[in-house]
């Protein structure tokens, strides 16, 4: 679908018809509370192997809903997934193609969608979708808000304990409180649920940490951890070796799982703040609870920190969701869900309709448990160099591929890049780009990759680098 016809957003009054009367008068619509942190790797999940993070509310809302387990960041940097997450729609179709751009003002967004369907809309923490809003430039009432009513973004947010600053929605006026940002965040989302326990509401709350720094975390939560004790996964290089981009420090890897382990044990002290306000306002029963995040963090997996990266630490995420009486408790999925199926499917669990010019897939069926057709493959992509994650003499590579239910497929801008069964192959230590095997099923991959693009409305030169081998590779 062409970028043209996203031009204009669907009017309010044409979506308050749509969607405004899907419920019976005697049926009270369902809550949201969509709950994202940043930089959480799926398998830094409780029960995951070599994890050893402490998450107890976490493993609870799995125990009493669904978890899936191929949930994929599409592209897996903040303000991507995060357009994906609010529009249902690719990068080049919004023009958030990396961070720190405007998120255009006249999209469909979800907020928009829940709040002309009779939803109070909230919104709290990092929003990350309008230039300079993390350095701590004010938003103010209006359309770059998206729709959503109640708004508490904050700003320095990877400053976790006093550093972080919010803002008087309606004037400006700086606020800076004392304390884990998580832990305000939370508290504002606590007032947010209490203040509209009589009508519906669709609230997003948007967490910072595990995201680094490291450091940072509440100091009764890293004592829990000592870093000689903690496991690594087997595709950490071992100290000195070649495997991977630059000689490699595991006990630097120890000290910062201690700190990303202390933070996702923080976060979630909150997240059972969170499920006890949904019980004491009588609302828990009513409500549908998701927790995922951006995308991962490499954690010195194949000798890299960071994200952009088309492997499973950096692209594969959490998606739990509890819905009591609709979800079924202690249900685990392998079907492929991705950021931008993500929109249509919290439409769908809503009984609201989804508006078209979606790219996404409506997985709601899945959520459900239910047998439903799911996507053979979700795009991969890194569109644009930034130093962040690889260093100055080293950016990270732009690429673009598909994961599918065994396979992680991706073309660097220089050439084919790398091909894992993640199957046979779980921590992706052999590339099986040069293989025979490997050339004939990176051929046929080619032909989902192709889709893609012309799905998302790609430019990337792919016909012409494919068949090349990238500089990149580090098997």
């Amino acid at each position: 679908m062409h970028r043209r016809q996203f031009a204009k957003a669907v009017a309010a009054p044409l979506l308050t018809k749509a969607l405004g009367a899907q419920q019976g008068p005697t049926k009270r619509k369902q809550n949201l509370l969509y709950v994202f942190s940043d930089q959480h790797r799926a398998c830094s999940l409780p029960g995951e192997p070599y994890c050893d993070v402490q998450a107890p509310n976490l493993g609870r809302l799995k125990r009493e809903g669904i978890s899936f387990r191929n949930c994929i960041s599409n592209y897996p940097v903040c303000s991507p997934h995060r357009a994906m997450l609010l529009t249902g729609r690719w990068p080049y179709q919004t023009g958030i193609i990396d961070n720190d751009l405007q998120l255009r003002r006249d999209e469909t967004s979800l907020a928009r969608v829940f709040g002309s369907a009779g939803y109070r809309t909230g919104y709290v923490g990092k929003w990350h979708l309008s230039p300079g809003d993390e350095r701590g430039v004010f938003i103010p009432p209006g359309p770059a808000r998206q729709g959503f009513d109640d708004w508490h973004v904050w700003s320095n947010t990877t400053q976790h304990f006093d550093k972080s600053f919010t803002f008087d929605p309606d004037t400006g006026a700086k606020i800076q409180p004392k304390g884990y940002n998580c832990t305000l965040m939370t508290n504002q989302a606590i007032d947010f649920i209490r203040s509209y326990r009589d009508r519906p509401w669709m609230l997003m709350l948007s967490w910072n940490p595990p995201h680094t720094s490291y450091e940072d975390a509440p100091p009764e939560y890293p004592r829990r951890y000592d870093p000689a004790t903690l496991r690594l996964r087997p595709n950490v290089p071992i100290a000195g070796g070649s495997f991977g981009p630059q000689k490699f420090d595991q006990e630097k890897v120890r000290r910062s799982l201690q700190g990303y382990y202390a933070h996702i044990n923080a976060l979630d002290a909150e997240l059972g703040r969170l499920l006890e306000v949904l019980e004491q306002t009588a609302v828990a029963d009513n409500t549908v609870v998701v927790y995922s995040t951006d995308h991962g963090d490499m954690l010195g997996s194949h000798g890299y920190y960071g994200k952009r990266l088309p492997w499973e630490e950096s692209c594969r995420v959490p998606f739990l969701v509890r819905y009591p009486g609709v979800v079924p408790a202690g249900r685990e999925s392998n079907a492929l869900l991705s950021s931008i199926d993500i929109y249509p499917t919290l439409c769908s669990l809503a009984g609201l309709n989804v508006p078209s010019g979606r790219a996404g897939v409506d997985l709601s069926q899945a959520v459900r448990d239910k047998t439903t057709k799911t996507p053979e493959s979700v795009f991969l992509m890194h569109i644009k160099k930034d130093n962040a994650t690889f260093g100055k003499d080293n950016p990270a590579p732009l690429f673009r591929g598909v994961r599918t239910a065994r396979h992680t497929y991706a073309v660097a801008d220089d050439g084919a890049w790398c091909l894992y069964d993640n199957i046979d192959d779980p921590y992706q230590l052999h590339n099986l780009i040069d293989l025979p095997a490997g050339m004939k099923l990176a051929h046929d991959l080619d032909g989902l990759v192709l889709e893609w693009l012309k799905a998302a409305d790609d430019p990337f030169p792919f016909s012409e680098t494919s068949r090349k081998r990238s500089q990149f590779d580090h098997s």
